[in-house]
């Protein structure tokens, strides 16, 4: 009963919010130069991994703060991810807005990767919050515009994607994209909660891979998604080891939609060995791209083309790197530490690695 009584007070004190009269929190005002071209990393696990006491080091082994080795090195944006209500501090809110300060306090902009979850997003799982169970599609949708524009004001970004991979829809099973009405509804409800509060901040759709991306795209050109850039995932491992495929595919979004293209995620191996006892996710060399070896060297080879794939496109919007701070944190024999690694921007001594050079403006 008393769980009934507080999950209905929450929220109809989230649906009392009107739309538009949430103001905006007020974070220090920082100069940041124009670049637009982003060259940036995703660094949301790195308060978790500052809680267990991990250090940096910047390419001449000085200790540092490790957003402040990014941005020393050119990076010049970061990335976040949110989840609704997470079981821990990670991922929060909470803890996004301190990131929020932290990246703009180093001079870079932010990408806010609101997953619309309490956990992992991706195309094999989009779980709709606990808190928006059961809610009519009115009420969802009303919801996902109040949070939308509670996050956006809270954390101020230059860049929104709202939602995670969405290949197959978000907030399962009611914005499955088999239930294309409802899909679109929800998706036009975090995009106007962004313009609402944000007229300047560029808009991301998140699709994963290469395979389907243009039916997926065509579907929002259809339906006249008002949004600025198409952000692709791309891990050989999973969408293939062809980086002709992979320009292709842009120049064909591109010349379907007019919409600039961002590589908002990517990543590759600079060993194939191991830190910790968690397996990896990359670990063979039936994993890697022929030509590019599991090396720092190839590592950089790796991301030095992906930024050329992009710069040839008058509309290629940048990329960002993923996992780059997700060392091994919980110690050499820690089973449930990073899969990660030996894709990290950083070696295994945590001291930045040549890839760094890839953010150089």
């Amino acid at each position: 009963m008393r769980k009934s009584f507080f999950f209905f007070l929450s929220f109809f004190l989230l649906l009392s919010c009107s739309k538009k009269s949430i103001k905006p929190i007020e974070l220090p005002i920082i100069v940041i130069a124009e670049d637009s071209f982003v060259r940036g990393v995703d660094f949301s696990f790195l308060p978790e991994l500052e809680q267990y006491g991990t250090k940096f080091f910047s390419v001449d082994s000085t200790p540092s703060d490790a957003l402040s080795i990014l941005s020393a090195m050119g990076c010049n944006t970061v990335r976040v991810r949110v989840w609704v209500n997470p079981s821990d501090v990670h991922c929060s809110l909470d803890e996004v807005v301190s990131m929020v300060k932290r990246i703009k306090q180093n001079k870079m902009k932010v990408i806010l990767d609101l997953h619309y979850s309490d956990t992992w997003a991706d195309p094999g799982h989009q779980a709709k919050p606990a808190q928006w169970a059961g809610l009519s599609t009115a009420n969802l949708t009303d919801s996902v515009y109040a949070y939308t524009q509670r996050v956006m004001n809270e954390t101020q970004p230059e860049y929104v994607q709202i939602g995670n991979e969405i290949n197959d829809g978000f907030l399962w099973n009611d914005g499955k994209i088999t239930n294309q009405a409802i899909f679109i509804q929800l998706l036009k409800a975090g995009i106007q909660a962004s313009r609402d509060s944000n007229p300047k901040c560029k808009v991301i759709i998140h699709y994963a891979g290469l395979n389907g991306a243009e039916w997926f795209y065509s579907i929002l050109k259809k339906e006249v998604i008002d949004y600025d850039i198409i952000g692709l995932s791309y891990y050989p491992i999973w969408h293939g080891y062809s980086f002709d495929t992979l320009q292709l595919t842009i120049e064909n979004l591109v010349l379907q939609t007019s919409k600039k293209v961002m590589v908002v995620e990517t990543a590759y191996p600079f060993t194939l060995g191991w830190n910790d006892y968690t397996n990896n996710i990359v670990g063979l060399p039936n994993q890697l791209i022929p030509g590019y070896p599991a090396s720092p060297q190839g590592q950089l080879d790796f991301m030095k083309k992906i930024r050329s794939v992009l710069e040839q496109n008058s509309k290629g919007a940048g990329f960002c790197y993923w996992g780059g701070e997700w060392v091994a944190f919980k110690g050499p024999i820690s089973t449930n530490g990073s899969s990660y690694e030996n894709q990290a921007l950083f070696n295994f001594n945590n001291r930045a690695l040549p890839v760094m050079q890839v953010f150089k403006k």
